[in-house]
């Protein structure tokens, strides 16, 4: 049976919720899928200054050497002025050994995120993310116009051929919507569906 990494950062709980439909979705395919998060890297004044999300359901991941035990991995981490933000890069940024090794080659990969607005960066931060995992040599694997409940602009919706988005307006307020939510669970899917397919 495939093992799903979902791992992610987030500030107000917005990509946290992708990260569970992500899983999700995964678990729907058949996979077993963990949900993990990055360590927290901003001061704790920061923290309680910009009112961080502090309580979550999910594990903060032990170390970077547990991406090597896992056959997909799902990383997930908000928009910061159109990249990824710096405790995610904090934390791949660990896996030189990981590369030099090849620990992560063949294994598949994806990306989501959110941002305040509807043209915040997310395509370029899903790239930035993207970018990381083929470094790593993995196969990519995004939200593929089988999901086509992202077409049309009939209401404001996150979702991009690169990973599963969701907007959450400049304070927060907006959770995100059923139509991005089940996004995420079609991209987790899909991913675990490829990763099923490379173990068989």
């Amino acid at each position: 049976m495939s093992k799903v990494l979902v791992l992610y950062y987030s500030s107000y709980g917005h990509i946290e919720q992708m990260a569970e439909a992500v899983a999700e979705g995964a678990r729907a395919a058949g996979a077993i899928a963990d949900v993990r998060r990055v360590p927290e890297t901003a001061p704790q004044a920061v923290v309680a200054a910009a009112h961080f999300k502090t309580d979550s359901a999910h594990p903060v991941i032990g170390s970077v050497e547990e991406l090597a035990s896992y056959d997909a991995i799902v990383i997930g981490a908000p928009t910061r002025f159109g990249r990824m933000p710096s405790q995610m890069t904090a934390f791949l940024d660990q896996a030189g050994g990981l590369w030099m090794r090849g620990a992560l080659n063949g294994k598949v990969g994806g990306a989501f995120t959110s941002s305040a607005t509807q043209h915040g960066g997310q395509e370029v931060t899903l790239f930035s993310i993207i970018t990381n995992l083929l470094h790593f040599g993995m196969t990519i694997v995004g939200l593929d116009y089988g999901y086509q409940a992202q077409m049309g602009v009939d209401e404001v919706k996150g979702g991009s051929p690169y990973g599963a988005t969701t907007i959450a307006d400049g304070n927060g307020s907006r959770q995100p919507s059923a139509v991005e939510l089940d996004g995420a669970r079609y991209q987790g899917r899909r991913i675990a569906e490829v990763a099923i397919k490379q173990a068989a």
